[in-house]
């Protein structure tokens, strides 16, 4: 499982920049990198278009877990290159810029927003598969959550839109409840489906069915010798 971020447009970035004019960048070579948005390409396209803007870069580098905490020494290491820098942007998660903002004392700035928690179900298209909610309903249907499967959150049954499988809100969007269905009924746990669960409280929601991103995948090398 990834988080699944995107870019912030330039103008964010450098609204949040301010004044500051001489910038470091960190990317992440985990999820960022798969995703297409802080891996090495990344941090150098980000850097460009800053330089563009008038903001140099001081140093920038793809830590390999930006999530993670750096041991003493590779810490040590960090801050030192960070010298000279009015500011810090993350090319990572939330979890990522929270951790580099324990180990510096500079502004650490987010470049990509946060967008959900998902696998990538083929080659640079990453589905969501948690709300994080904090309360898992995992293991009362089949695996398969209603909270992120279903655009409209329905904990007790689908609300007889879906057509041929199919989501009403959207034609490519598999009927949550069919797929949660098809899961326990497989099981033999299909009768489980008849108890009535309490709703939540779903006004600030802001899922409308399991988000999808596909990112850009570069084709395969041509075997060498050819």
């Amino acid at each position: 499982m990834k988080s699944i971020t995107q870019r912030k447009g330039i103008e964010e970035i450098e609204a949040m920049l301010g004044s500051a004019r001489r910038v470091a960048i960190a990317g992440c070579g985990t999820c960022p990198f798969m995703a297409g948005t802080g891996g090495p390409k990344e941090v150098v396209e980000l850097a460009r278009t800053l330089e563009e803007r008038s903001v140099e870069r001081a140093w920038s580098t793809v830590l390999p877990v930006a999530c993670e905490p750096l041991a003493p020494e590779a810490q040590k290491e960090f801050s030192s290159l960070l010298e000279g820098a009015e500011a810090v942007l993350v090319a990572a998660c939330s979890l990522g810029v929270r951790m580099v903002a324990d180990q510096v004392v500079l502004p650490v700035l987010p470049a990509l927003n946060t967008l959900f928690i998902g696998r990538e179900a083929e080659p640079g298209f990453f589905v969501e598969e948690c709300a994080q909610c904090g309360d898992c309903v995992l293991g009362e249907y089949g695996g398969i959550c209603p909270i992120v499967h279903c655009a409209k959150g329905l904990f007790n049954g689908p609300c007889g839109g879906s057509v041929g499988g199919k989501c009403e809100v959207d034609p490519n969007l598999p009927c949550g409840w069919q797929l949660i269905y098809d899961r326990m009924k497989a099981l033999g746990r299909a009768e489980e489906l008849a108890r009535i669960r309490p709703y939540k409280d779903w006004s600030k929601s802001l899922s409308g069915g399991a988000r999808r991103m596909r990112v850009p995948v570069p084709p395969p090398k041509e075997p060498e010798g050819k």
